[in-house]
């Protein structure tokens, strides 16, 4: 059992309401997919009326906790102690031009993941990242971020312009 997508709005790019429909399955395929084929994410932050941006390498569970390495000291860290809300973008690099595009854009919470979610957040990043060894990187830390909405751009699954909104349903209520 996963977290389940309820969807919400499908809109074009000016945000007005297509007159489309899009199954929750349909729609957690096509997440399912990009978080599956990419493992950077840019995730922003805000402290203050400052806005900050990083770049993560990040795993995922099925109730769509994302987890990312990273120095309690860095600003993003420091950014999301102060302010739990966060934004996280999930898409490759690689795309081109004019070819069919594909990204998620999450928004939620983060925290240092702790209790029985540091141990979750080990396993499923050595799991994704099998080079990784948490001897060398023992002043890191896991962080997860819970997102509560997600909205969903996939050209070859939803067709072009269309983007789906909608929020997420967890199994179980996390506390990363």
């Amino acid at each position: 059992m996963a977290a389940r997508l309820i969807v919400e709005r499908v809109v074009d790019p000016g945000g007005h309401p297509i007159a489309t429909t899009v199954s929750p399955v349909r729609l957690r395929r096509s997440v399912d997919r990009i978080l599956s084929t990419n493992v950077l994410c840019a995730m922003a932050t805000v402290r203050g009326a400052q806005a900050h941006i990083n770049t993560a390498y990040f795993c995922y569970s099925a109730d769509l906790e994302l987890f990312f390495l990273s120095d309690p000291r860095s600003t993003h860290a420091r950014n999301v102690g102060a302010n739990p809300t966060m934004a996280m973008a999930v898409f490759s690099s690689a795309q081109v031009w004019g070819e069919p595009d594909a990204g998620l854009q999450f928004f939620g919470r983060c925290a240092e993941a702790r209790g029985r979610f540091a141990p979750l957040a080990q396993r499923l990043y050595a799991k994704r990242f099998r080079d990784y060894d948490a001897s060398a990187l023992d002043e890191y830390r896991f962080y997860g971020f819970v997102a509560r909405r997600v909205k969903v751009f996939d050209e070859r699954a939803l067709g072009g312009g269309v983007f789906v909104l909608a929020r997420i349903a967890p199994r179980r209520r996390s506390r990363a």
